[in-house]
């Protein structure tokens, strides 16, 4: 891993493309919903992590497609979760944004 760094000694940026690659693979591996499963409900395409209004989204390029929960009666709150994911609390965003 490179050390991707806005300034030398400065904070992470979270923009290093390998770093940010293994991320996403580890992190797919405990999606709860996951879109080619068997048994994904089409009504749960709606009701995505990106689309609900406890998930706020990661800055940097992981926050292209990562966000954390921040639901307190998800079963995933404080945990990052991927835009496409999704869970029995979901709570529509008002404004119809989605990520």
């Amino acid at each position: 891993m490179s050390a991707d760094r806005a300034v030398p000694g400065g904070a992470w940026t979270g923009d290093d493309s390998g770093h940010n690659d293994a991320c996403h693979e580890r992190w797919s591996q405990v999606q709860n919903r996951r879109t080619d499963q068997p048994g994904y409900r089409d009504d749960w395409f709606d009701e995505q992590c990106g689309g609900c209004r406890f998930w706020v989204a990661l800055t940097g390029e992981l926050g292209r497609d990562w966000g954390v929960c921040t639901h307190p009666g998800s079963a995933f709150d404080g945990r990052a979760r991927f835009e496409h994911d999704g869970c029995d609390v979901f709570a529509i965003r008002e404004d119809g944004t989605f990520g």
